[in-house]
């Protein structure tokens, strides 16, 4: 698995003076911004890590249940598969990731992860 800190926008002139952001910049920002609406800990910030097949989310551990020093911590793993997307929660006692769901909807992982009620996600 390829993993890099958020790339830069990725962008191309088209003739006609219009610019075209490719497919993936756009996903990644729906991502962002699903992130910043998150219910649980909405005063850290949490990093967008680029996969070969799509993202992993980490955020300072605000409860301190997992890293007692507050260190960033693996929350969600978002994968492309074919035409759907599979979620994966981080299993910290283990250290890997446990599927969670599969969804054709991005949107409805992404509101998995924001509301979090069970504190699957931001432990």
């Amino acid at each position: 698995m390829n993993m890099h800190a958020l790339s830069p926008l990725r962008i191309a002139p088209v003739t006609g003076g219009r610019v075209v952001v490719a497919e993936t910049e756009l996903l990644r920002r729906r991502v962002l911004r699903a992130l910043a609406a998150r219910e649980r800990y909405r005063y850290v910030h949490p990093e967008l890590l680029d996969t070969d097949d799509g993202w992993i989310i980490r955020s300072p551990c605000c409860s301190r249940n997992v890293d007692p020093e507050g260190g960033v911590i693996d929350i969600a793993r978002l994968q492309q598969a074919d035409a759907s997307w599979v979620l994966y929660a981080a299993d910290h006692l283990l250290g890997g990731w446990v599927k969670h769901s599969r969804s054709n909807s991005l949107d409805g992982l992404l509101d998995t992860i924001v509301r979090d009620p069970h504190r699957v996600f931001w432990p």
